[in-house]
């Protein structure tokens, strides 16, 4: 009778792991304070138009967990980097104060939710799409009805389109760019300590 020998994937994890994600949260906190910098540029003429256009911007406040997600392929990772790179953010100084914490918790928790109700098997395209997605959404709903909220005073109708904006963004920024980004990264075989080793040659909806 032949055995067969079943590998099973380890969600244990490695020091290299702790590193690496630790290296894609301090990034994502310097990125984190660029696009605040851009932010408050581009947001002016925005704002000037129409208030919640300025949730088209917000999907670069949610690489970290996305990419670290993509990257990292276990439990805790989109959670991990978001909060660590809001954290790098607040040290380097953020004009918005110790809400980024608040915001990095639960964007990541946004996308965190994704890969696992796909229980940390799916990485491809739409899996990446909608993790952004659900971090942008997190997003959008702490700015318009937690207290701190930056939008807690719009109309219910603005409230809405805002968290719309922020949805798409964070698909399309935090998502869709994230998932390139580590496919790129792939075929420079800087990943190769990871599962994620193989994304370039992975399919792109399966």
């Amino acid at each position: 009778m032949t055995t067969v020998n079943v590998k099973k994937t380890s969600y244990n994890w490695r020091v290299v792991d702790i590193v690496v994600a630790a290296l894609i949260a301090i990034a994502g906190g310097v990125i984190f304070w660029a696009w605040d910098q851009g932010a408050a540029i581009i947001s002016i003429p925005l704002d000037a138009t129409y208030p919640p256009l300025t949730g088209i911007i917000a999907g670069g406040w949610m690489i970290p967990a996305v990419l670290g997600a993509l990257i990292i392929r276990k439990p805790g990772a989109a959670l991990f980097c978001e909060t660590v790179a809001a954290a790098s953010e607040l040290i380097m100084g953020s004009q918005y104060g110790t809400t980024v914490l608040i915001s990095g918790v639960l964007q990541g928790l946004g996308a965190e939710l994704i890969f696992a109700a796909f229980r940390y098997k799916k990485f491809n395209l739409p899996t990446a799409l909608l993790a952004g997605a659900g971090a942008g959404l997190f997003c959008g709903l702490n700015d318009c009805f937690l207290p701190w909220g930056w939008n807690i005073a719009y109309e219910a109708f603005d409230k809405l389109t805002y968290i719309i904006f922020t949805t798409v963004s964070g698909a399309i920024i935090a998502g869709a760019l994230s998932w390139l980004a580590t496919r790129g990264l792939a075929t420079t075989g800087v990943l190769s300590s990871f599962a994620s080793r193989k994304a370039a040659s992975e399919p792109v909806f399966n």
